[in-house]
């Protein structure tokens, strides 16, 4: 059953990536500039700080009992 699910998955994730493929081909459009690959790549590098520094807080968080603080759970 599980392996049946993540099959359905990595069918769903390459079904994503062909029609992405697809239609990046087909639309066409203008060459990207050498700026424009370093504002893409600054973005995603931005988006993983932030996220990875907010991950790091919530396991600090949770480590540290910070979490136990707010009664939230009961």
């Amino acid at each position: 059953m599980r392996a049946l699910v993540i099959l359905g998955l990595f069918a769903l994730l390459a079904l994503a990536v062909w029609f992405a493929g697809s239609a990046f081909v087909r639309l066409g459009g203008d060459e990207i500039p050498l700026y424009g690959y370093v504002a893409i790549a600054g973005g995603v590098l931005a988006s993983l700080l932030i996220g990875g520094g907010l991950m790091a807080l919530v396991f600090y968080s949770n480590r540290h009992g910070y979490d136990d603080l707010s009664g939230g759970g009961k």
